[in-house]
């Protein structure tokens, strides 16, 4: 059973071919649910098809990015006084019927935040071979940052309680923001657990993510993991002095 105070946020940009299924799935795994898309300009029918499917929509006035589009659902969450929040890709790659294995790990815990990590004994679609040398060069950066592993720093698929809301609707790395969102965590002293989960391939549609904006993504979550490391360091300091 899911209380009224728990938000499903979808963000979603150009998914007219799979976000109507996206948000069909979720009503049926779990009706009690509130689900927001929020749509980030997409130029298809995402809007219409999301409506049609039963969802409430926010529509952003320009085109932000994922992490601009994300904090928005968050800013609106918080704002409505929700205490949770999930967050699911709206191409379809994670399964509904595991938002209630993340939620209990998030209310188990009292940790902040809890990621659904794409894992090999939980079955399901493994990632590409390119994202697989991403995934471990962040992994192997994060280690010595966070004190501890991160199985998939690359997942999109979270529960946040009202802390990390609190922060996340004022704070939020704007473009690719799981990693970043990971070191924010961390500067804070927020916890964070992990939960395998069965990942599947997309409904439609492909990845904004190309060979070039690979390339990019890598050195712009770069230099956003290290701002974040200056900036709460330097607080610190301050705060000391």
């Amino acid at each position: 059973m899911i209380d009224s105070r728990t938000l499903l946020i979808i963000p979603a940009f150009n998914e007219e071919g799979a976000i109507a299924r996206v948000v069909t799935e979720v009503r049926q795994t779990y009706p009690e649910l509130q689900i927001l898309v929020t749509d980030d300009c997409s130029e298809d029918a995402t809007v219409d098809q999301a409506l049609i499917a039963g969802a409430r929509v926010l529509q952003l006035p320009c085109h932000l990015g994922l992490g601009g589009c994300v904090q928005a659902g968050y800013k609106l969450a918080f704002e409505e006084g929700y205490d949770t929040v999930i967050r699911i890709d709206g191409d379809g790659q994670h399964d509904p019927k595991d938002i209630g294995r993340l939620l209990e790990k998030l209310r188990a815990t009292g940790c902040e935040m809890v990621i659904g990590v794409r894992a090999k004994e939980s079955g399901g679609l493994q990632t590409h071979p390119i994202r697989k040398i991403g995934i471990h060069f962040f992994r192997m950066l994060l280690r010595p940052i966070l004190g501890r592993p991160v199985t998939d720093p690359t997942s999109g698929f979270v529960a946040v309680n009202a802390k990390a809301l609190s922060v996340f609707s004022s704070s939020f790395p704007l473009e690719y923001p799981e990693i970043e969102t990971l070191v924010v965590l961390q500067r804070r002293k927020f916890r964070f657990e992990e939960v395998p989960c069965r990942m599947r391939k997309r409904m439609a549609g492909r990845s904004s993510i190309t060979a070039m904006k690979s390339v990019y993504y890598v050195i712009h979550v770069l230099l956003g993991v290290f701002i974040n490391i200056l900036r709460f360091d330097g607080r610190a300091r301050k705060g000391q002095g």
